[in-house]
């Protein structure tokens, strides 16, 4: 697994200057995804996705969840061919594309931009303006630009659940091997797990802290959903996993 922006290519902040006479196709194209094989995740979002994805940590400078989509680097097991989403659940940093937030250096303002090379921008009028002809933000930017600012702020919640998983030293790292249909033998590594040992061995008064704040719960769901590794499989026609 490996951290990055992923589908973003060319974001620029938005403005009605660059944007004013510009629409947003809005349908359901997730075309856009078919080369990836993960997304992060933010924990409010870990009980709908724990129903159809395998939920792991991954990342070097800042370890995050994030739900599996495939066992190959470049292969989304959850887009079909027309671009359709095949799971139950989309996950939050999927259907916010093509907007995103970028950060000052001190990471305390934030400016919303837009990927340039989303290929939905249109002229034509089909889908969502981002201004109306007076120059201010339509409803449709409004409520993207709420479902970031909320995003953020649930992706620093995540950010402090994580930073207590390694507190309490639970997490281990985790490698998935599989034999594809071919022969071919194929390995997913870096990322992490918790490790339900260590988990048994938590202190009572740190569990309880745990189970007060509900990330005991988040923390049951990211091992169920390791269960989901045969749903994934079955959509390749894979062997079951050796780890």
């Amino acid at each position: 697994m490996t951290a990055q922006l992923l589908f973003y290519k060319q974001a620029v902040p938005v403005s009605k200057e660059q944007h004013g006479s510009l629409c947003i196709d809005t349908k359901k194209d997730f075309s856009f995804t078919n080369n990836i094989n993960s997304v992060p995740l933010t924990a409010v979002e870990f009980p709908n996705a724990a129903r159809d994805f395998v939920i792991v940590f991954a990342g070097k400078e800042t370890l995050m969840p994030a739900v599996l989509l495939g066992v190959q680097q470049d292969k989304n097991l959850y887009v079909d061919n027309s671009g359709t989403w095949t799971g139950r659940y989309i996950p939050a940093f999927i259907r916010r594309y093509p907007f995103v937030f970028s950060s000052s250096q001190d990471g305390k303002t934030f400016t919303l931009c837009i990927d340039q090379d989303f290929p939905g921008f249109n002229k034509k009028g089909k889908g969502e303006r981002l201004f109306n002809d007076e120059g201010d933000q339509t409803e449709y930017l409004g409520k993207m630009l709420e479902f970031l600012r909320e995003y953020q702020i649930q992706f620093q919640r995540t950010k402090v659940f994580c930073t207590k998983l390694k507190e309490l030293d639970l997490l281990e790292s985790m490698q998935a091997h599989f034999t594809l249909p071919t022969g071919n033998q194929i390995s997913l590594t870096g990322f992490y797990v918790v490790n339900r040992e260590r988990l048994k061995a938590v202190e009572g008064e740190k569990l309880a802290e745990l189970a007060k704040t509900d990330e005991l719960e988040l923390i049951y769901l990211h091992l169920q959903s390791l269960n989901n590794f045969q749903i994934m499989l079955e959509k390749t026609g894979e062997k079951p996993p050796k780890h």
